[in-house]
């Protein structure tokens, strides 16, 4: 149940459920609650959450960081009448990426544990992982911009029109823009006006690139939803075995990695699969999944569509093949994060998300050193495997209320209210400060389908700050920097 609440309330996370239990556990203990039962309550509502935050992120337009590259393939399922689809997609990509995430946990020991001891090794070269990782996300940048004219007669031609190198640069230029914004966010003050615990600026600065900003180009573009056809048969596991296992592994190491989240994953994930493509000779899906525009639809072009599909004919969408499996692969990628989290927790001794911070705090962590794993790690991998069978049916009824939500509400009255929502929350948690990240977030937000560049490049908001710290005190031994 507070999976499913963290799911769906935009800008509310399993960090702030587990934070509130740490704080009760004392209480509960007293009260003849076992802290195991409070820790289970944390596990299970992480891994219900990956699956539950899909359906605000693509049917309601209020991502999460982790699943900020749904929206776009999410919305245009949505807007073709195929949102049931896109749940049944996500259900099954979460649920793939839970299963395939648990060996990768044994493998993981096997890799960071005693014996290899890789960990230890990959800290001194955290830093330049994480460079290497950025760059690769900005070469694969395959939006091509055109220079201004100015350039191209310095030039002599040579930089002209359609221009891949001006699409690198532009998304560069995006991503160290969005690294200071986040520099700047993290070490500005946040409190909240009424009180309330952990306030961040993190919450309104995504909420601001990924969420309002997304919600304005969906209230400007799309006044009417077309009727949604009922298909809410789970697709074959055979067809997405392959890229979930794939999102599987880039999920596993992003759980080890500082700062990396789903997104990046996908866009690895997806990059990999292009390389495979061309080895082949075939065609990739290519990797602007994120940078197309929301299509324009009006009043008519929606009517005639239902009328068509109404009468039984296909109308085909050169998008949505590869719409429904980046939805799979960051939904796998989002549920297998989190399962690899826990195991780095009982492997390394180290937290990488605040619910396995909550757990470190709540009790001694019994890291697993020898050939079979604790108990305790082995209770809470029973619970996350429960809390994963449970959400895909829960996932099924939240996605179909919602639809009926949007047959009773107009969009853009959803759209407004949403809006509104998240300003009330950023300033009940975080002040007019938080407004003001805000709003600089939607303006930044707005620039990616506006320049033709992939939005994952605003994760250089978590990015950069990161890397500045790592490079700074593993070669500022000076204090120069």
């Amino acid at each position: 149940m507070l999976g499913s609440l963290t799911g769906l309330i935009p800008g509310f996370h399993v960090n702030n459920v587990a934070l509130i239990l740490l704080s009760l556990s004392p209480a509960m203990l007293a009260l003849g609650i076992p802290l195991f039962a409070v820790a289970a309550i944390i596990v299970s509502c992480g891994v219900v959450h990956t699956f539950l935050n899909y359906i605000p992120s693509a049917l309601i337009g209020a991502p999460d960081g982790d699943t900020a590259l749904s929206l776009l393939p999410g919305h245009r399922m949505l807007l073709a009448g195929h949102a049931a689809k896109g749940v049944a997609y996500s259900a099954r990509g979460s649920q793939l990426g839970l299963l395939m995430s648990l060996p990768l946990v044994l493998v993981a020991r096997i890799i960071f544990g005693d014996e290899l001891g890789f960990y230890e090794d990959m800290k001194g070269q955290l830093p330049w992982i994480l460079l290497t990782i950025s760059a690769l996300l900005l070469i694969t940048e395959t939006t091509r911009l055109d220079w201004p004219k100015w350039v191209n007669k310095v030039t002599g031609g040579r930089l002209g029109n359609d221009s891949r190198l001006a699409g690198f640069l532009t998304a560069t230029a995006f991503f160290v823009l969005c690294g200071f914004y986040g520099w700047s966010v993290f070490n500005l003050p946040a409190r909240s006006p009424v009180g309330m615990p952990n306030a961040s600026l993190l919450l309104p600065s995504l909420a601001g690139l990924f969420g309002v900003a997304n919600l304005i180009d969906i209230y400007t573009t799309t006044s009417e939803l077309p009727p949604q056809k009922d298909d809410w048969d789970m697709p074959a596991v055979k067809p997405l075995a392959i890229p979930c296992f794939l999102s599987s592994v880039a999920g596993a190491w992003m759980a080890v990695l500082p700062g990396m989240t789903a997104s990046q994953a996908t866009v690895l994930v997806m990059g990999g699969r292009n390389v495979v493509a061309k080895i082949k000779g075939e065609e990739g899906y290519g990797l602007d999944f994120d940078s197309k525009r929301l299509p324009v639809i009006t009043h008519e072009e929606i009517l005639e569509r239902a009328r068509r599909e109404a009468a039984g004919e296909i109308i085909e969408d050169p998008h949505k093949e590869q719409d429904l499996e980046v939805i799979a692969i960051l939904s796998a990628v989002n549920t297998a994060v989190t399962v690899m989290v826990l195991g780095f927790l009982y492997i390394i001794g180290r937290s990488r998300s605040g619910a396995t911070l909550a757990l470190k705090m709540m009790y001694p962590i019994d890291t697993w050193s020898g050939l079979h794993p604790t108990s305790d790690f082995i209770r809470l991998m029973a619970v996350t495997i429960a809390a994963g069978m449970i959400a895909v049916p829960m996932m099924f009824v939240v996605g179909k209320g919602v639809l009926k939500l949007h047959e009773l509400i107009p969009l853009q009255t959803m759209i407004l209210s949403v809006i509104i929502f998240v300003s009330i929350l950023v300033y009940l948690s975080t002040g007019w400060i938080g407004m003001g990240v805000l709003i600089v977030g939607v303006v930044m937000g707005l620039m990616p389908p506006r320049l033709g560049i992939r939005r994952s490049h605003a994760m250089g908001i978590i990015l950069m700050p990161i890397m500045i710290l790592t490079f700074n005190n593993k070669y500022d031994v000076f204090g120069f920097l």
